[in-house]
């Protein structure tokens, strides 16, 4: 049947969605959420069926379409298209058999990874796989064949040769390891291609930092140019549409305030898989605020990166550091960044947290691929930090890849101060996090939170803990008025 286009200007952000009138959807049998194939002369895509009672909305004989299907069609508001009614995916199928305890095979998840890549699935559908996946578990087979599904179902980028890559699993504040260690690695010959996602619950994430510095959103081949000239490269994954899928499952997870094991090891190994890395070091780290909670959790969690890498044909090695309380000075992106360039210039203000850390995780990595013996890779990542190869190569990328103009720290600050003498004895990953969001990190890349005093510290009442910077002053005063429950500080 034909039905004439009512451009919606609107866009679902992914989801393929076209709505017809109620009558016609009455006539031809058709219900909310069923899949219709729109045809446009040699092009056609499976929508996601909304309905309207309006016929105001969508007049009868028409047919609304939502922005990406305009786009992929390649028409326009008044052209005529074919509609026809299509069964809903396979893969919904094998989400309820999910639902119910079954393994998956390798054909079944392909099925269930391929349609969420290409949006055929409703938020409803990924939302049950997710729930089904964290409920009853996700088996070694499982992840394996489900990492593979992420690879396959989008881009890949493969570099000649011995590749390295380096991971944290999250949850700690200012943990920007990563933008030390990659510049290190590649001073020292190796090729370390870093893709990371943008933050999501955190102050910031890899790609948001250095995006302070430098341009983060690239393409295939200008990945590939940097890549060839540096050794190295710091992107948003997101860009080359490297495992598409697993975005897409986080998206649907960040409400519900989950993160599968199963969907988090494929996860991770699937960024890893798609740029083509041989060598990987995963850092978990431990602490009551982050994934894993105590040496138990963090040592499952190690034998399962081990194992799935052996799978993988991947050398990957686990290191698990401590994740109680925030590594660096800096709290969101500009701060972070600034934090990073004070350890890569040897500034002796610059947080030796973060310097240390980022030093033995050079060093483990380095281990991996050179006949350095064990501690010979932590005094190689020194020696290559401190005669000035790390910031050389550092500026190299950033130059690479085209440098920012740097952003500005936010102009309205807040000094948070100590209400008594003692030691401070922890401090809160998850409120130091949530005061940078709320003063506007990452999305603005000024604002966050600089750290004065640290764990073990003995202070004074009144000695400051930490300033908060914010763009605006109605942002800072939303962080004033979370400050009245808790400043994230134990002080005993």
């Amino acid at each position: 049947m034909k039905f004439r286009v009512k451009d919606m200007d609107i866009a679902s952000g992914g989801v393929l969605v076209a709505i017809l009138n109620e009558k016609d959807a009455k006539r031809l049998d058709l219900h909310s959420a069923d899949r219709i194939l729109v045809k446009h002369n040699r092009r056609s895509v499976t929508c996601i069926l909304d309905i309207s009672e309006s016929s105001k909305a969508v007049p009868v004989g028409s047919i609304g379409l939502f922005e990406e299907v305009l786009e992929r069609l390649h028409i326009k508001h008044g052209d005529v298209v074919e509609v026809k009614f299509t069964g809903k995916p396979e893969s919904v199928k094998h989400i309820r058999d999910k639902l119910f305890g079954k393994e998956l095979n390798s054909t079944e998840l392909y099925h269930i990874t391929d349609d969420i890549t290409h949006d055929r699935l409703t938020d409803i559908e990924k939302t049950y796989f997710v729930a089904a996946s964290f409920t009853h578990g996700l088996s070694v087979k499982e992840v394996i064949s489900l990492t593979k599904a992420m690879v396959q179902t989008g881009k890949t980028l493969k570099f000649p040769g011995i590749t390295l890559d380096k991971h944290s699993i999250g949850g700690v504040p200012g943990n920007r390891t990563t933008m030390v260690v990659v510049p290190i690695v590649a001073a020292a010959g190796y090729t370390i291609p870093k893709t990371s996602s943008r933050a999501i619950t955190s102050p910031a994430g890899t790609a948001d930092t250095m995006e302070c510095l430098a341009n983060v959103e690239m393409s295939e081949a200008k990945i590939r140019h940097v890549v060839k000239k540096t050794g190295a490269c710091m992107v948003h994954g997101g860009s080359v549409n490297l495992a598409p899928a697993d975005d897409k499952i986080i998206e649907v997870e960040h409400p519900l305030s989950i993160d599968a094991e199963g969907q988090l090891l494929a996860s991770v190994m699937a960024k890893k898989h798609s740029v083509s890395a041989n060598h990987v070091l995963i850092d978990i780290p431990m602490g009551k605020s982050v994934k894993a909670r105590n040496m138990k959790e963090a040592n499952h969690l190690k034998k399962m990166f081990e194992l799935i890498g052996k799978k993988l044909n991947m050398n990957v090695r686990v290191v698990i550091t401590d994740g109680s309380h925030p590594i660096g000075n800096g709290i969101g992106p500009l701060l972070e960044a600034e934090d990073v360039m004070a350890v890569l210039r040897n500034d002796p203000l610059a947080p030796q947290d973060l310097k240390e850390k980022s030093l033995m995780l050079a060093g483990k990595l380095l281990e991996l691929v050179c006949a350095c013996g064990k501690g010979g890779g932590l005094k190689m990542a020194k020696e290559i930090l401190q005669d000035g190869r790390a910031l050389a190569k550092m500026n190299q990328i950033i130059e690479a890849q085209g440098k920012q103009i740097k952003p500005e720290l936010g102009k309205h600050h807040y000094p948070v101060r100590s209400a008594k003498n003692g030691k401070i004895v922890e401090i809160d990953n998850d409120v130091i996090a949530k005061v940078a969001r709320i003063a506007g990190a990452p999305t603005d890349k000024g604002a966050g939170l600089y750290l004065s005093k640290k764990v073990h510290d003995l202070v004074k009442k009144g000695d400051l803990l930490y300033t908060i910077y914010a763009l605006n002053e109605f942002k800072l005063n939303l962080t004033k008025e979370f400050l009245r429950k808790n400043n994230g500080y134990t002080v005993r």
